[in-house]
C-alpha cells in the first residue's frame, strides 16, 4: 500500500513520531492534545485519538491521569551478554545470566515444587506432571531491575541432594554448572533459543516498563551428556537491552 493510501490516523502518527525522533517534540514535552492534533491535520477525534494510542503502543509517548499525554524519554540500549555456560568457580546466578565480568548485579529469588507442565516436561524430557524444583529470579544491577528468569530442575536429577535449592546449602548463589558438579553431574552443553513478544503486565511492571512493552525471553536449558538438568526463560525488557554472543571457536 502507498504511504497516501495508509488510514489517516497511521499517517498522523507517523508524522508525530518523526518530531519525537528528530526532537522536535524533546522526551518530557506535551504531545498536542486531541483538540488540536484534529485541527493541525484536519482530521477527526477518532483519528487523533487512534493517533495517540498507535504512540502510546510503541512506547513512545504516556498517558499521565488528569495531565496529558508525555513523550517518553528513550532508554539507550544496552548489551546483555551470552557466554555459554561458565567454568567452575566462576558463576553465580546474575553471571550465569549477565556474561560481561564488567556488569555485578544482586538478585531476590525463591524456590518451590510443581508439577512439571507439558512445554517444561518437553524441554527437560520428562513426563508431565513430573516433580521439578521451580526458582524465580529478579536481577539488578546497580539497583535497576534488570532481568527476570525461571528455571526449572528435575526433582528426579536434584532432589535428596545438597543442591535441591538453588539458593540453599552448601553452594547457594552459585550457578547451575558448579551445582551439579557437586553431585557428579558435567555439564558439557547449553543451549538458547531467543524470542520477542508483547510483555505480561507482572513482568513489564517488575522491569519498570510500561504496559505493552515487548520483552526478550532468552529460553536457555543445560545438558549433561545430553540430559537436561535445567532449563530456564530468562526476560528482559527489549527496548533497553541488545543480547550479544561470545561464543568459543571450536
Amino acid at each position: 500500500m502507498a504511504f497516501g493510501d495508509q488510514p489517516a490516523y497511521l499517517r498522523v502518527a507517523d508524522d508525530l513520531r518523526k518530531k519525537i525522533v528528530a526532537g522536535d517534540l524533546p522526551p518530557h514535552a506535551r504531545l498536542p492534545s486531541q483538540a488540536r492534533i484534529r485541527e493541525e491535520y484536519g482530521v477527526s477525534d477518532t483519528v487523533a485519538l487512534e493517533a495517540r494510542k498507535v504512540l502510546m503502543a510503541e512506547g513512545l509517548v504516556e498517558g499521565r491521569s488528569g495531565s496529558g499525554t508525555y513523550v517518553r524519554e528513550q532508554p539507550v540500549p544496552r548489551r546483555l551478554m551470552r557466554t555459554g555456560y561458565h567454568p567452575r568457580g566462576e558463576s553465580s546466578p546474575f553471571r550465569q545470566e549477565q556474561g560481561d565480568d564488567r556488569v555485578s548485579g544482586t538478585w531476590d529469588c525463591g524456590s518451590e515444587q510443581e508439577e512439571a507442565s507439558p512445554e517444561i516436561a518437553e524441554r527437560l524430557r520428562v513426563e508431565p506432571g513430573e516433580r521439578v524444583m521451580r526458582t524465580r529470579y529478579l536481577f539488578r544491577a546497580a539497583g535497576e531491575p534488570v532481568m527476570l528468569s525461571t528455571s526449572w530442575e528435575p526433582l528426579a536429577v536434584t532432589g535428596r541432594t545438597p543442591v535441591m535449592l538453588p539458593e540453599e546449602g552448601p553452594l547457594a548463589g552459585r550457578g547451575v554448572v558448579d551445582r551439579m558438579a557437586a553431585v557428579d553431574i558435567v555439564v558439557d552443553n547449553v543451549a538458547e533459543e531467543v524470542g520477542a513478544r508483547p510483555g505480561l503486565a507482572e513482568e513489564v511492571l517488575a522491569l519498570g516498563g510500561v504496559p505493552g512493552h515487548v520483552v526478550l525471553v532468552i529460553s536457555r536449558t543445560y545438558f549433561a551428556g545430553g540430559r537436561p538438568v535445567e532449563t530456564a526463560d530468562v526476560v528482559t525488557l527489549a527496548e533497553r537491552y541488545r543480547v550479544a554472543y561470545h561464543l568459543p571457536v571450536k
